[in-house]
């Protein structure tokens, strides 16, 4: 930071032409990020504002110590070695001869700007003002355009003296020494006996043009620039920009706007002969020397005009930072300010533009040096004091209050551009800068507000005072810091797109990676900017947890709203959104123990992620979507299922087998799920599927019931010794034969007897073994889900289980299971005896006489029809199905007995063989497969029938006892002599039901019989009967 501005000169010759300037410094070019405030000149660059502005000063300070002042101006011949580079003046006075030598600054003390700490010989210069003797005749004798003033001889010896202000300010400004004598030799001819005349009365650049020739520049090409710069300068102050409105029609702005457009390609004659000089002095004088109005005037308005006189006094403020240190600034600044003071009367500047300038120029530096050092901003804040004072003024320019609105508005905008992203901008290193930043905003932004009148606040400005609007701004820069550097993290990932459609692996683990530099970024947010953050906002660290909940909530959202419901990656996702929204909800709390409310309301600001109803939901949903296949694997088993056995080991359908692998599956991943089961959602599950396999047994049974294949009940006759019937099965028997007949009842050759069991039969024995399939699986499901570990305790089933030893999950669908099992061996068993076998049991068993037609045929054909049933369905299967048939065969003998119609007719003698054939019926079924049906169920079913054939061995006049005494005891009749009604067919056959005893006496042949059934019902004979209902 000392680094001393010296000249290295050789002391043994001297360069035979000046030298330029030591380690150049090119001029910085416009900062990108920060706009400049003030509006832009076209056609002018920095660099030649930059020059116009040394000339400007230099000629305003002119007479000042160090510029030439108390003595004639000074002018060095560029062709003359000179020791001194910047072209130093005889006899430079010392320090108050403008010499740099300051040892403290008050300007400095006031903006808190560290001195540069050099000594008093710091900057100096090799001899004091002196050049040295030419090298050649030629160089020694100036020549008549080239007048050499003020040079004297060297000393023996060299001695180093301080640089004066005006060799710190051409040094500063980088201009070189040939421009600097143009300028003294143009200054020494303009003012040749007027050395007292006023700096604002003098054009400028229109006496550079009038006084320099191309020949006193390296080449036409420079000369050209050179000139093109001074056109512009006085096109921008007097046409583009003037101080006092010009007329666009005006004859003098036209013609110079003519000239200008003439020197674009090549230089135009300055000479004093002419005429397009003489135009050229004539518009530029004019325009120059007008008044507001009209009148005289003894100011000229050529550099006074808005905003070439901001630009023009900006370079200038700009050269007070040390050309080698550009964060420091010139121990020698109240001096140069001063003397810079003196260009207000050209330029128009007032003191409040100069405070707001200097502002303006401190954080512009403060930008461009790359934020490094924060007393620059610091003195940025200072003079914003300054500025705010000016801008309560009640006698502000429009100007001045254009020139406020756009400076501050600049600086506001990119200081809050810096505080929108500080999680970007800062780190806990530079810190310090943004606590810097904080109040500087605040006061730039208090000045608008107050103090610019066009000047509007953003919404998240506007406050109902001052601490709450400054609260406001805080709160705003932290939601937006934190919601950049979130996106800034998402994008960084690549996120967006994979989480909204991509692979639901890839995505979780994307969002649980998001979600841990979620809480890094709220543990940083907590440890370096909250707490410089909560001077001006009491709960910083909790509006930036909010702001991150909010953010990783609206992602998650996106996540959730792309995936299948309850995938396990989602739910890892969601519980990993859960413990960070645990982190966060704990930084709200202690972050919010001082404030008067407990943080509850930036708390109510939180909307719950609600992981655990989401997770519900979602398992919900997944259960239901679950649910949703099982049906659609039930319609598909409705609309292809043929009842065809899946295999020779599998005779079951192949449906069933779907519906078991699918159920199996769900149960399965449900507890693959990484979470709790809770029992709700367990229940909800079982439920499901116990209503999908009821569903589905419910169409394996949908098979009709045993009453579609029962015979109607004939019309009940009486018997008559002589009837046609009779007469005709005599007559049939006697041409015929019995053994005859009996074969042709038997199907003919009794030795290649075959099943009659249809197809549809065997369908049925498919459903049947299906069901038994089903019952099987559900015991396994049940033995699967109870050894999960995920289950807990049923409290319903656990009570159920201490009643009954066969409860289960599957309950309810197995007792479903059990009804069908039987429902469907009933129908099976009913079709087998009704339909397939009718042929050789009711349709033929005793017609035409019990001694003509025993039952043997139809036991073989019986035999192989169980067979048949025993090579289909399962052994699991088979007790049922068998003790069905049985039920089946017995009900069709107690219906050839009761219900056999005119066909059939039976007299007492009949009762051994019909108690035999019967016994060689439960024989069969007893000695059926390895005891299937044990004896004592074949003697519990057929006690029925044993009634009933026991009924028909005894007398006529017993059954008519019996039946009267039945009868009247059934309606309650105790008289004499009443009439007994028609008993009622219940279908419930029994020895002692009265429609069970009239049955017999109708089928009996016997005269007294028929008396009592003509007397008593008036049956009518067999041909003529009626239907009891």
């Amino acid at each position: 930071m000392g680094r001393d501005f010296r000249i290295s000169v050789s002391h043994h010759s001297a360069p035979s032409s000046p030298r330029p300037l030591a380690s150049p410094i090119s001029h910085r070019p416009p900062i990108p990020d920060l706009s400049s405030p003030f509006s832009a000149i076209e056609g002018l660059e920095r660099d030649e504002l930059r020059e116009a502005a040394y000339e400007v000063f230099f000629t305003a300070c002119r007479s000042s110590p160090g510029f030439g002042g108390r003595s004639a101006l000074s002018y060095y011949n560029s062709s003359v070695d000179t020791a001194d580079p910047y072209g130093a003046c005889p006899g430079s006075p010392g320090k108050h001869n403008g010499v740099g030598m300051a040892v403290s600054s008050r300007v400095k003390r006031a903006l808190g700007l560290k001195m540069l700490k050099r000594s008093p010989s710091s900057r100096r210069t090799n001899s004091c003002g002196a050049v040295p003797m030419p090298t050649s005749p030629s160089s020694s004798a100036p020549g008549p355009s080239s007048p050499r003033f003020g040079f004297t001889v060297p000393h023996a010896s060299r001695t180093r003296r301080p640089l004066t202000s005006a060799e710190i300010m051409r040094q500063q400004m980088k201009v070189t020494e040939q421009s600097d004598n143009r300028l003294r030799k143009t200054l020494m001819r303009t003012l040749v006996g007027q050395m007292g005349r006023r700096a604002e009365t003098i054009i400028l650049p229109l006496e550079l043009l009038r006084h320099l020739k191309p020949s006193e520049f390296n080449d036409a090409n420079e000369y050209h620039m050179w000139q093109r710069r001074q056109l512009k300068i006085l096109e921008a102050g007097l046409v583009l920009h003037p101080s006092i409105p010009l007329d666009k029609m005006d004859a003098f702005s036209i013609k110079f706007k003519e000239i200008i457009e003439a020197s674009e390609h090549k230089a135009i004659d300055t000479g004093k002969n002419s005429a397009i000089m003489r135009a050229l002095c004539n518009c530029v004088v004019s325009l120059a020397w007008r008044s507001p109005d009209g009148g005289s005037t003894d100011v000229c308005h050529w550099a006074d005009g808005y905003p070439l006189n901001v630009h023009i006094y900006t370079a200038l403020l700009a050269s007070i930072f040390d050309s080698k240190e550009e964060t420091m600034v010139l121990d020698e600044v109240d001096e140069l300010i001063e003397l810079m003071k003196k260009t207000w009367s050209t330029l128009g500047i007032n003191r409040s533009i100069h405070h707001l300038c200097f502002t303006w120029v401190l954080f512009e530096q403060f930008v461009a040096t790359g934020q490094v050092e924060p007393d620059l901003l610091g003195a940025s804040f200072a003079m914003l004091t300054e500025v705010a004072s000016d801008a309560k003024k009640s006698d502000r320019d429009p100007y001045y209050l254009k020139m406020l609105a756009q400076g501050l508005n600049s600086m506001k905008k990119w200081t809050e551009a810096r505080l929108l992203d500080y999680h970007e901008n800062f780190n806990r290193e530079t810190v310090g800068l943004m606590e810097n930043m904080l109040p500087l905003l605040f006061s730039v932004t208090k000045i608008l507000e107050e103090d610019v009148p066009a000047y509007v606040a953003s919404a998240q400005e506007k406050g109902e005072n001052a601490d709450e609007s400054t609260g406001n701004r805080v709160d705003h820069y932290i939601r937006s810091s934190l919601k950049n550097a979130f996106d800034k993290m998402v994008e960084d990932a690549d996120a967006g797109e994979l989480i909204r459609n991509g692979e639901a692996q890839e995505a979780s683990e994307l969002l649980m990676k998001l979600a841990r530099k979620t809480e890094e970024l709220a543990m940083k947010e907590k440890d370096i900017f909250s707490p410089l953050l909560k001077r001006w906002h009491p709960i910083a660290a909790g509006v930036a947890a909010v702001t991150l909940h909010t953010c990783y909530g609206g992602l998650l959202k996106q996540f959730l709203a792309g995936k299948s419901p309850l995938l396990n990656e989602t739910v890892i996702v969601l519980q990993r959104a859960g413990k960070l929204e645990k982190s966060l909800v704990q930084l709200v709390v202690e972050d919010s123990v001082e404030c008067e409310d407990g943080g509850k309301a930036i708390v109510r600001e939180m909307v719950p992620y609600e992981v655990e109803t989401i997770i519900h939901k979602q398992m919900k949903q997944w259960i239901q979507d679950r649910l949703q296949k099982g049906k659609e694997h039930i319609l598909r088993a409705k609309q292809t299922e043929t009842w065809n056995p899946k295999s020779k080991h599998e005779p079951h359908a192949y449906s069933a087998v779907e519906v078991v692998s699918f159920a199996k599956e769900a149960i399965e991943n449900f507890f693959d799920i990484p979470i709790t089961i809770t029992e709700s959602s367990f229940h909800y599950l079982i439920e499901g599927l116990q209503n999908i396999f009821r569903e589905y047994i419910a169409f394996v049974a949908s098979c009709g019931t045993k009453q579609n294949y029962m015979p109607t009940l004939p019309p009940l006759t009486r018997c008559s010794r002589d009837s046609k019937f009779l007469k005709l099965w005599k007559r049939a028997a006697c041409s015929v034969g019995v053994e005859d007949l009996n074969q042709i009842l038997s199907g003919g050759d009794g030795d290649r007897l075959r099943p009659t069991t249809s197809r549809g039969t065997q369908r049925l024995y498919i459903r049947l073994n299906t069901l038994h399939y089903l019952v099987t699986q559900l015991q396994s499901l049940d033995k699967l889900v109870s050894m999960s570990p995920k289950v807990l305790p049923n409290k319903s089933l656990s009570s159920k289980k201490k009643t009954s030893s066969s409860s289960s999950y599957f309950n309810t669908s197995l007792s479903t299971l059990q009804l069908a099992c039987h429902h469907v061996s009933e129908v099976a068993a009913y079709r087998l005896i009704f339909l397939d076998s009718n042929s050789v049991l009711y349709g033929s068993l005793y017609i035409g006489g019990v001694g003509n037609t025993r039952i043997n045929p139809a036991l073989r054909v019986l035999k192989q029809n169980l067979t048949l049933l025993c090579a289909i369905v399962t052994e699991r299967a088979q007790p049922t199905a068998l003790k069905e048939v049985m039920k089946a065969c017995f009900e069709s003998f107690l219906m050839v007995l009761l219900a056999g119609g005119n066909n059939r007719m039976f007299c007492r003698l009949d009762h051994p063989a019909i108690e035999e054939d019967f016994d060689h019926l439960k024989r069969l079924f007893c000695t059926c497969g390895e005891g299937l049906i044990v004896e004592d169920v074949v003697e519990r079913e057929s006690e029925v029938v044993q009634g009933v054939v026991a009924l028909m061995g005894q007398s006529t006049e017993q059954l008519v006892e019996d039946f009267s005494s039945v009868a009247s005891e059934t309606c309650g009749l105790g008289g004499v002599g009443q009439k007994i009604p028609m008993p009622p067919t219940t279908g419930r056959w029994n020895r002692s039901d009265p429609n069970t005893i009239l049955r017999v006496l109708c089928a009996r042949k016997d005269k007294a019989a028929n008396h009592f059934l003509k007397k008593t019902f008036q049956l009518a004979k067999r041909g003529n009967g009626i239907r009891i209902i």
